[in-house]
């Protein structure tokens, strides 16, 4: 058994976000509380559940499900582990990559909003996209319809790169509509997961997805987002990292707006109108 092993043993078993265990491992190492996991030095009765699961695990069979995807397990100590994840209260076990693992350590953006835009949104979401990968940025965001999708297109006909942060495995595409988009992406960058391959998106890993797509970027954009949004969730965690949150103004009597000029009204992001401004408030702050 080596650190690798122990943190798959706990990837496969713990739900990503989990603070407590997340500060478990990065206090003691993830060999160090697997053992104690099957030990008892952790309360048998409360991690009853984790324990039976963690025993029954079958290492070999979670190995042979990654290698088949063509995807890599990353783990905190692997070289090409994105640090920026480490200022995380909760920083992930592990993360499948699947793709150009290099993607994962260039300078990016996040644009996410709505799965419900106007016509407005789809074309600004692409349009600064492209405007950041013609500044060489990648854009990170994830993988829904709408603004993720629009983000992700803009990177790719601009011929930049694009990560692509799910909620559900690697290999599986959800939404179903977007698989031909998670193939280019993984052509061109990265397709990331806190899960294992065959796992599918419940709703809090959406939540939890989340954080990781703000950890991931330099700054995050929101583009369109009702007035309760997951988007909002997103630059909520982006903002308690210290990265610049920006958003795009919209009318005011746009209820795919509202999100926006919330963050905007609460000064929880910074007004943007056009690449340009983007890129220079990004460089000033």
């Amino acid at each position: 058994m080596n650190e690798t092993d122990a943190s798959l043993y706990l990837f496969a078993n713990i739900e990503g976000g989990h603070v407590f265990w997340s500060n478990q491992v990065s206090e003691l190492g993830p060999l160090l509380v697997y053992e104690r996991l099957l030990s008892g030095k952790y309360d048998r009765v409360k991690y009853e559940k984790l324990i039976t699961n963690l025993r029954a695990t079958k290492l070999e069979e979670i190995k042979e499900s990654i290698d088949k995807t063509g995807s890599i397990f990353l783990t905190p100590q692997s070289l090409d582990w994105p640090t920026s994840l480490d200022d995380l209260s909760a920083t992930p076990f592990g993360l499948v990559v699947k793709g150009d693992l290099s993607a994962l350590a260039e300078k990016s953006l996040a644009i996410v909003g709505t799965r419900n835009p106007t016509p407005y949104g789809l074309r600004i979401a692409g349009d600064f996209a492209a405007g950041f990968v013609d500044r060489e940025w990648s854009i990170v965001s994830g993988g829904a319809y709408g603004i993720d999708s629009a983000a992700h297109k803009g990177a790719l006909i601009a011929e930049g790169r694009t990560i692509a942060v799910l909620a559900a495995g690697v290999d599986v595409a959800y939404p179903a509509g977007n698989a031909r988009l998670f193939a280019e992406i993984a052509e061109n960058g990265a397709l990331v997961s806190e899960v294992l391959p065959g796992s599918h998106a419940i709703p809090s890993r959406f939540l939890t997805r989340n954080r990781i797509i703000a950890a991931l970027s330099q700054a995050t954009l929101v583009v369109e987002a009702a007035f309760r949004s997951g988007s909002l969730r997103t630059a909520r965690d982006a903002a308690e990292l210290l990265r610049p949150v920006m958003a795009i103004p919209g009318p005011i009597n746009a209820p795919t707006s509202e999100g926006c000029h919330r963050l905007i009204g609460e000064r929880a992001a910074e007004i943007v109108t056009s690449v340009a401004d983007a890129v220079e408030l990004i460089s000033t702050l």
